[in-house]
């Protein structure tokens, strides 16, 4: 998709590699790795090729199991590439870490999600490119163009053909209803149901230990698919799930943009009344998510290879907001 003699260049880090290259792939371009280790094993990167004027697309999500690692990649790659001249910096980051850390929620905390925002712009970003922001308040922390892109676009079809009955989109939380709405208007399903539960967030406590309170909604005899941004530890998944079976769910099915997996996760929704967990690559799947008998991972990969495509030719993104 040429604009010119200048083009623009594809770079990634060691967070996600895979990905990159099938967004290479369908660009059907070449992607950059300068990412190396000097003796003393600090992080050195070397890019190999003349980016003057032309535009720079990094693709490097901040996700475990290295988080702080990646995010140090992605820093000297973006300042690499704009004290090389580089015309426009994207950084494309499919899961932002730290964005849940987006307020104070108690004394002496850091607000995380701002301060990483912050060095990403410092470090060179013209532009930063993430997909279901856990934080959507993040996108004004910066003064840079921050675009939110939604895993919907992926999803959809993928669900649409399972041709499922009876369908009911259930929320796990009060804050994910807009999310849960979205796609029951996209699926046309028959109701929405809504679980409330409780977080403690005090500092001496396990953030991660949620309980589902109630719900709102019909499930009885429906198929029921929870919607969610991500999945941790799998706590409130599951939780909701037995809350939904409870009420006389039929079919419970589940979708979350990312899937970090933390700890219990793969073992809980193994012995959950779930049978299925679509996921998307935003992070990078291990061998035990990918063979795991009721999760299927759905590639976000032609979703940024067309927001690159647009990005680069001056086009608008909004009929990618799904």
């Amino acid at each position: 998709m040429p604009r010119g003699k200048s083009g623009y260049i594809l770079l990634t880090g060691s967070a996600h590699p895979t990905l990159a290259s099938a967004i290479a792939k369908i660009l059907k371009t070449k992607v950059y790795n300068p990412v190396s280790k000097f003796a003393n094993g600090e992080t050195r990167v070397r890019i190999p090729i003349n980016l003057r004027k032309r535009e720079v697309f990094i693709i490097q999500p901040t996700s475990s199991p290295s988080t702080d690692e990646y995010i140090i990649e992605l820093l000297l790659m973006l300042d690499a590439a704009h004290r090389a001249s580089a015309s426009r910096v994207t950084a494309i980051i499919p899961y932002f870490g730290y964005s849940r850390q987006d307020r104070k929620e108690g004394p002496r905390v850091p607000i995380s999600a701002a301060l990483v925002s912050g060095l990403i712009e410092y470090s060179g970003a013209d532009t930063i490119l993430s997909i279901d922001l856990h934080s959507e308040p993040q996108q004004g922390f910066i003064k840079c163009p921050v675009d939110n892109l939604f895993a919907s676009f992926s999803f959809i079809s993928k669900i649409k053909a399972m041709h499922l009955k009876n369908l009911v989109i259930a929320s796990p939380d009060k804050g994910g209803v807009p999310r849960a709405t979205a796609y029951a208007n996209f699926l046309k399903a028959e109701g929405l149901a809504i679980v409330y539960k409780e977080r403690d967030v005090k500092l001496n406590d396990n953030a991660n230990n949620t309980q589902a309170l109630d719900m709102i909604g019909d499930v009885r005899g429906k198929t029921v698919l929870i919607v969610d941004d991500m999945i941790d530890t799998g706590g409130s998944l599951v939780a909701a799930a037995n809350l939904i079976k409870q009420r006389g769910a039929k079919k419970i099915l589940a979708c979350a943009t990312h899937g970090l997996f933390s700890g219990p996760a793969l073992e809980r929704i193994q012995a959950s009344e779930i049978e299925q967990v679509l996921v998307t690559d935003t992070i990078a799947p291990t061998e035990a998510v990918t063979a795991h008998k009721k999760i299927k991972v759905v590639s976000v990969a032609p979703l940024l290879a067309e927001a690159i495509r647009r990005l680069y030719l001056g086009e608008s993104l909004s009929e990618l907001f799904l």
